[in-house]
C-alpha cells in the first residue's frame, strides 16, 4: 500500500461499468465504502461512485497485509483500489446489480480519507427526519436515489438545450438584480450599498427582459434561469426556484404550444420515458366544470356533474334553496366505494370544509340502485333514478354532492376528487397525462385591494373578440393565455404579449395603475413598445417541478441539490444568517429589533 499509489495509477471504470466481459482485467476503482463484511476469511466491501457499486473483495490468500489492514475499513472511508476483475462463485450473483455478476480481487488499495461515523445510514430504504438529511445534505447526496435524481436533472436540462438549440433559440442571460415589479408574489429586496436607500430585487421571472429581447430583435429566446419568491412554502415550491424559459416573436398560441410539445417531449424521453403529441387541450372553463381546478389531473374519472335542475323540485331544502338562490348543485360519483365507513364520510366532511364547503351530502347505491343515506328520505323515486341515471351510478358506488357558490363547490368537490383518487389508488403513477388549459380570464377581482388584478401578468394579451369588454365588463374578457398540466400539477404556464403601447395602457388602466405608477415602474418597457416591437409570446416550465415527477418523487426538494426547508431555511449553512452590525452601516441600514 504505497503512499504514491494515486500518483501511478488512474481510475479506469466508474463502479457501474465492469461485465463479465472483463473478467480478468486489473482495474483501479475509487468510491466510497457503503458497507464492508467479514465472513472470516474473506473481507467484502460494497465500493459505490456516483455512477453504482462493485463488490471488492480483500482475500487472505492473495496478500495478507492488504487483508489485514482492509480491517480498519468503515462506512465511509474513501478508497482507491486495484485488483482483478473474477466472474461470482456459483449461486452468488446479484440481479439487483449492473455488476452483480462478477467482483474485484484487491491486490492493492489506499484508504484516501477515512470517515467519522455518519449520523445516518447511506442507504435508499433509510427512514430518517428530513432536517437531519438536509442538515448533513452532502452525506444524503451519496444515496444512490439521490445521485440518480441529480443525473436525471442534469439530463433533462442537457436534452432541453440540445432541443431549443435545434430549433434556434439563443441562450442569453438575464440580470438578477433588477427593480422590483409586481408579479404576484413578494420580492426578495437587496439594499444597494453604492445607492443607498435604494433597492434591486431579485426576479421573480426574466418576463421584462425577455420581452425587451424579443424588441431587440433576437426572436428566439431561451434560458435556464433561477428565479426568486419570497411566498409561503409547500411541497413543490421553494424560495428560489429554476425554470425553462422561452420566448418567440412572430408566433401565435399555437406556435408556442407546439413547440413546448416538442420541448417537453424531448425531456421526458431523455428520462427514459414517452410522451406523444399532440397534447389534449381543454378550456378555462371546461377545467373547472368538470374538475373542479384550473390544473386538473386527468388520469382517472370522478368529473363534476351538475345536477342542479334535477334537485331545483326536491324536497330536500338545502338543494333547493341553493338553486333558488342562484347557487350551485354538483356531485360526483366514487366508484365502487361503497367501503367507506360513517368516520370517513365525516372526515371527508371536515376535508371538503377546509375549501369553503359547509358540509358534504353522500348517498350509497345498494343493489337495485336504491339510495342509502339521511338524505334519501327528501328525494322521491325519480329523483333519485335521474340523478343515478346523469351520474352512470351503479350498486356499489357513492355520490357526493356539494351546494354553494360555484366557487366554492368547484373547489370543494375538485379537491374532494383529488382526495378520493388518493385513497382509493386511482391514479397510475407510471402514467404521464399532459394537458393544455386555455383561454383563461384575464382578470379577477382582489378583495384586499378593492380593484382588479392580472391571473397571470399585467402583460398578457387578451383576446381580440373581448377587447371590446375590457372598459365595461372586465371580467368577461379572456387572455391568450395557456398553462401545461402534468398529471394535475402545472408544469409551465404562458401568453401571447402585449406588443403595441396603447393596448398595454388600456390594460393598465383595468388593472387601477395610474399613468405615473406605469411609468415608474414599466416605463422602459412601455418606452421599448414604441420602436416596433414585435408581436410575441413565451412560456416558462416549471423545471424542479417537471424533473420531480418524472423522478417519481413527492416534493422537488428531492430534485433539489441544496434546497430550503419550507420555513425557508437551510439547515446545512444556517441561512439566513445575522449579519455583523458594521455590514448594514455600509448599507445605510439599521435593525429596530
Amino acid at each position: 500500500m504505497a503512499k504514491e499509489f494515486i500518483s501511478q495509477l488512474k481510475r479506469t471504470h466508474h463502479c457501474n461499468q465492469l461485465t463479465i466481459d472483463d473478467v480478468e482485467a486489473e482495474v483501479v476503482l475509487m468510491g466510497w465504502a457503503q458497507r464492508r463484511r467479514d465472513h472470516g476469511g474473506l473481507i467484502f466491501v460494497d465500493l459505490r461512485d456516483r455512477e453504482g457499486i462493485t463488490q471488492v473483495v480483500f482475500n487472505p490468500e492473495t496478500d495478507q497485509g492488504v487483508h489485514s489492514a482492509a480491517h480498519t475499513i468503515r462506512s465511509e472511508f474513501c478508497l482507491a483500489v486495484r485488483g482483478r476483475v473474477r466472474r461470482r462463485p456459483e449461486g452468488q450473483d446479484n440481479p439487483k446489480l449492473a455488476t452483480g455478476q462478477i467482483e474485484v480481487m484487491v491486490e492493492q488499495f489506499e484508504i484516501l480519507n477515512p470517515s467519522a461515523t455518519p449520523p445516518f445510514l447511506l442507504e435508499d430504504w433509510i427512514d430518517v427526519g428530513e432536517t437531519v438529511r438536509l442538515r448533513y445534505r452532502y452525506l444524503d447526496l451519496r444515496r444512490p436515489e439521490m445521485a440518480a435524481n441529480l443525473r436525471l436533472r442534469h439530463r433533462a436540462a442537457a436534452a432541453a438545450r440540445e432541443y431549443l438549440n435545434r430549433q434556434g433559440f439563443y441562450e442569453v442571460e438575464t440580470p438578477f438584480l433588477t427593480r422590483s415589479t409586481p408579479e404576484g408574489a413578494r420580492d426578495y429586496l437587496v439594499p444597494s450599498r453604492v445607492n443607498q436607500g435604494r433597492f434591486y430585487a431579485l426576479p421573480q421571472s426574466p418576463q421584462l427582459f425577455k420581452q425587451l429581447l424579443m424588441v431587440a430583435g433576437l426572436e428566439r429566446y431561451y434560458q435556464i434561469v433561477r428565479c426568486f419568491r419570497d411566498e409561503d412554502l409547500r411541497a413543490d415550491r421553494q424560495p428560489e426556484f429554476t425554470q425553462v424559459d422561452l420566448e418567440m416573436s412572430f408566433v401565435d398560441e399555437n406556435d408556442v404550444m407546439e413547440l413546448t410539445e416538442g420541448l417537453v417531449s424531448a425531456i421526458v424521453a431523455a428520462t427514459g420515458r414517452q410522451v406523444q403529441p399532440p397534447f389534449e387541450r381543454i378550456t378555462y372553463r371546461q377545467a373547472i366544470d368538470r374538475f373542479g381546478l384550473d390544473a386538473p389531473d386527468m388520469r382517472f374519472g370522478l368529473e363534476l356533474v351538475d345536477v342542479g335542475d334535477l334537485v331545483a323540485d326536491a324536497e330536500f331544502k338545502l338543494f333547493k334553496s341553493a338553486v333558488a338562490g342562484g347557487k350551485t348543485v354538483k356531485a360526483i360519483c366514487g366508484r365502487q366505494m361503497a367501503s367507506l365507513s360513517r368516520k370517513d364520510l365525516d372526515d371527508l366532511t371536515s376535508f371538503v370544509g377546509n375549501y369553503g364547503a359547509k358540509g358534504l351530502a353522500w348517498i350509497k347505491i345498494k343493489e337495485g340502485r336504491a339510495w342509502q343515506s339521511p338524505i334519501a328520505k327528501f328525494f322521491s323515486d325519480g329523483h333519485q333514478e335521474r340523478i343515478n341515471d346523469r351520474l352512470e351510478a351503479a350498486e356499489g358506488d357513492v355520490i357526493f354532492f356539494g351546494a354553494d357558490t360555484p366557487e366554492v363547490v368547484a373547489e370543494s368537490l375538485g379537491r374532494l376528487r383529488l382526495e378520493l383518487a388518493r385513497r382509493f389508488e386511482l391514479a397510475d403513477g407510471d402514467q404521464l397525462r399532459l394537458v393544455w388549459v386555455t383561454d383563461f380570464p384575464m382578470l379577477e377581482y382582489d378583495p384586499q385591494a378593492k380593484r382588479m388584478a392580472a391571473m397571470h401578468h399585467p402583460f398578457t394579451s387578451p383576446k381580440p373578440e373581448d377587447l371590446q369588454f375590457l372598459e365595461s365588463d372586465p371580467l368577461k374578457v379572456r387572455a391568450r393565455a395557456y398553462d401545461l398540466v402534468l398529471n394535475g400539477s402545472e408544469i409551465g404556464g404562458g401568453s401571447i404579449r402585449i406588443h403595441q403601447p396603447e393596448l398595454q395602457a388600456r390594460v393598465f388602466k383595468a388593472l387601477s395603475i395610474s399613468d405615473q405608477e406605469a411609468a415608474e415602474k414599466f416605463g422602459f418597457l412601455l418606452e421599448a413598445l414604441t420602436y416596433g416591437a414585435p408581436p410575441h409570446g413565451g412560456l416558462a416550465l416549471g423545471f424542479d417541478r417537471l424533473v420531480a415527477i418524472l423522478a417519481g418523487q413527492p416534493s422537488i426538494r428531492e430534485v433539489i441539490a441544496f434546497p430550503k426547508t419550507q420555513k425557508a431555511t437551510c439547515p446545512l449553512t444556517d441561512a439566513p444568517g445575522r449579519v455583523d452590525p458594521a455590514q448594514l452601516l455600509e448599507l445605510g441600514l439599521r435593525l429596530d429589533a
